[in-house]
C-alpha cells in the first residue's frame, strides 16, 4: 500500500531547503499564466499568517504546472450524465466484490468506526469505492498542479481553488508532507477517500494512533470518512432513502433533483407519494426523481441522504454510493 510521504523534523526542513536551482525559482517571477497579484497575496498570507518560509512558498508556486486536462476535466463531469448511465459506472459487479474484499480485510476497523460515529460500515466501504476503487487509484495529477491550475487558470471556481491551495501549502508543513510529490484527482482531492486540502485539516483523523493523519492508509481513511459523516449530521440507525411511486399528477410535479429535504413525508402522501417503508409522517424528506431509459424513478430521499451529499453535493453521487453501499452488504451477508 503507497505510503504517506513523511518526513521527521529535520528531513522536513531539508525538503524545504534550496540548492542553487530551486533557490533561482524562489526568485524568478511566477510562470504567466499565473496571476501575479493573486500570488503575491497567498504568498503573503502563508509567510505573515501562518509562518510558512517565504522562499520556500515562492518555488512550490513558481514549480506548479499548467494542466490543461484537468481544466478539460472539470468542464465534463460525471455527474453530468443521465442516472442510468451514472449508475452503471460506479455500482458494479467489481466495486461490490471489491467492497466485500475490503469489509473482510478491514471488518475490526470498520466495527471500530461504525461503533464510534455511528455511520454503518456499508456506507464507508462504498465512499472508498466510488472514490478510489478502495485504494486502487488514488489518482495520477500532482496535488500542487491540479490546484494551482485551477485557482489561477479557471475563473469560475477560481477562488475556491487558490483556498484549497493555501490549505495543502498549510497541510503540507502540518502533516510533514512533501507537495511536489503528493499525488490525487483533477481536482486535488487525496487519498483514499478522496480529501481536498481544508475537509483533510478539518475531519481527517488519526485512527490507528500512530502520530500521523495519513489518509492513503485503511485505518485513517476509514475513520476519517466516518468521521466526515458524523460531523455532517449522520443519524446512526436511521435510514437513508426508500424506493417510491408517484401516483397523481400533483406528486409527479414534486419529483426533483435537489439535495434539501423540504417536505415531510405525511405531504408527499398526501399528495399521492406511496412507499412500501413506514416512515413517520413528520419525517422530513425529499421525492428524488432520476432518469431511467423507461422513464422516471423515484426516491423518498431522507436526512441521511442529504448527509452523503454533503460529501459531494451530486444527487447522483449520492445514490450511487448507497445503493452501492446495500449491494455490498447484501453479498456480504450472502458469504461465498
Amino acid at each position: 500500500m503507497k505510503r504517506l510521504l513523511r518526513f521527521s523534523t529535520a528531513a522536513w526542513f531539508a525538503v524545504w531547503s534550496f540548492s542553487q536551482a530551486s533557490l533561482a525559482a524562489a526568485l524568478d517571477a511566477p510562470p504567466t499564466w499565473i496571476d501575479a497579484a493573486e500570488s503575491e497575496a497567498l504568498v503573503r498570507r502563508l509567510v505573515d499568517q501562518d509562518g510558512l518560509s517565504e522562499p520556500a512558498v515562492r518555488a512550490l508556486l513558481n514549480e506548479a504546472v499548467y494542466k490543461q486536462d484537468i481544466i478539460d476535466a472539470i468542464t465534463r463531469p460525471y455527474e453530468a450524465k443521465p442516472w442510468h448511465q451514472y449508475r452503471q459506472l460506479f455500482v458494479t459487479p467489481t466495486r461490490i466484490d471489491g467492497g466485500v474484499q475490503f469489509w473482510n480485510t478491514h471488518r475490526d476497523l470498520l466495527s471500530q468506526a461504525e461503533a464510534r460515529y455511528g455511520v454503518p460500515a456499508e456506507i464507508i466501504v462504498a465512499i472508498i469505492g466510488v472514490e478510489t476503487q478502495y485504494g486502487r487509484n488514488f489518482g495520477r495529477y500532482r496535488v500542487l498542479d491540479a490546484l494551482a491550475t485551477l485557482g489561477f487558470a479557471y475563473p469560475p471556481r477560481s477562488r475556491f481553488f487558490l483556498g484549497e491551495l493555501e490549505h495543502f501549502m498549510r497541510l503540507a508543513q502540518e502533516e510533514k508532507i512533501d507537495p511536489r510529490q503528493t499525488l490525487g484527482s483533477y481536482a486535488g482531492a487525496m487519498g483514499m477517500g478522496q480529501f481536498i486540502p481544508s475537509s483533510y485539516r478539518a475531519y481527517a483523523v488519526d485512527f490507528d494512533a500512530d502520530g500521523q493523519r495519513n489518509l492513503w492508509q485503511p485505518a485513517d481513511a476509514i475513520g476519517s470518512v466516518a468521521n466526515y459523516f458524523a460531523r455532517h449530521g449522520w443519524t446512526k440507525g436511521a435510514p437513508v432513502a426508500y424506493p417510491a411511486e408517484a401516483t397523481t399528477p400533483e406528486s409527479q410535479a414534486l419529483g426533483n433533483q435537489k439535495r434539501e429535504t423540504p417536505h415531510t413525508v405525511g405531504v408527499l402522501r398526501q399528495a399521492g407519494v406511496r412507499s412500501s417503508a413506514q416512515v413517520p409522517a413528520a419525517q422530513p424528506a425529499n421525492l428524488l426523481m432520476l432518469d431511467q431509459q423507461d422513464g422516471p424513478e423515484y426516491w423518498l430521499a431522507l436526512p441521511n441522504f442529504y448527509v452523503i451529499t454533503r460529501y459531494n453535493h451530486s444527487v447522483l453521487y449520492a445514490m450511487a454510493v448507497f445503493q452501492l453501499s446495500q449491494e455490498i452488504r447484501h453479498a456480504d451477508q450472502a458469504g461465498p
